[in-house]
């Protein structure tokens, strides 16, 4: 579902606004991503994405604290495609949520910097597959928004780990800093199926800046049109 070349996804999180959203999806995100957590500055109401029709977007909820029952009803009442699971939450969690919406409307957050290692690594891969459609790989040992990128010891752990699902990459991404993570999985022939933008194209939490933005689509346009030449 992606209008570039090589079919890399891009996902634009912590939407707040209407305007915001229009505006991502208009410079061609292929995701949006909406935070249900109090705790987050880009926390918003299930109102927000059940309002936004935005053909050929998949809005995703981003949930770190909610019970499978909460899940399931943000989900209905917020019109969401895919659930990313961003709390650590557990195999029996995302089984339960893969039987109500189906694995592929899964997407489950996973952090290499907290693993041992690559067998620990490989093995959380594996045990969580058959219940999610993606993984999405993230900075720090949990939560989200750190600002910062992947350590260079987990992006060994991503490029030599075996994928049973496509993963997007995450961590710090925005203008000047989107070559740079890619560099290392590109030269190793494992490139993500996608990248999730937040806080690297903002002007303030939960404020996309259309500049950063626009510079952000830009490159990752130009880096699309290298792999393809």
């Amino acid at each position: 579902m992606s209008g570039r070349a090589n079919g890399l996804l891009v996902k634009i999180c912590g939407q707040t606004s209407r305007a915001g959203a229009e505006l991502c999806a208009g410079l061609g995100a292929d995701m949006l991503g909406f935070i249900f957590h109090a705790a987050s500055p880009r926390n918003v109401d299930p109102a927000l994405p059940a309002s936004l029709d935005l053909p050929g977007v998949l809005k995703v909820g981003v949930f770190v604290a909610q019970t499978p029952g909460q899940v399931l009803e943000i989900m209905r009442a917020g019109r969401l495609d895919i659930a990313q699971l961003h709390g650590g939450q557990s195999t029996a969690f995302c089984r339960e949520l893969a039987e109500a919406l189906g694995p592929e409307r899964v997407m489950k957050v996973v952090w290499p910097e907290k693993a041992a290692g690559l067998e620990d690594f490989q093995a959380e891969l594996d045990r969580f597959a058959p219940c999610c459609g993606r993984f999405l790989a993230d900075a720090g040992k949990d939560g989200g928004g750190h600002g910062r990128g992947i350590a260079a010891s987990a992006t060994d752990l991503l490029v030599a780990a075996s994928f049973p699902r496509p993963w997007l990459l995450a961590g710090g991404l925005g203008p000047g800093t989107l070559a740079p993570a890619l560099a290392r999985f590109g030269a190793a022939g494992c490139l993500p199926a996608g990248l999730d933008l937040n806080s690297g194209v903002e002007s303030a939490p939960g404020v996309k800046d259309e500049t950063l933005l626009r510079q952000a689509f830009a490159e990752i346009d130009t880096l699309c049109a290298a792999k393809n030449t």
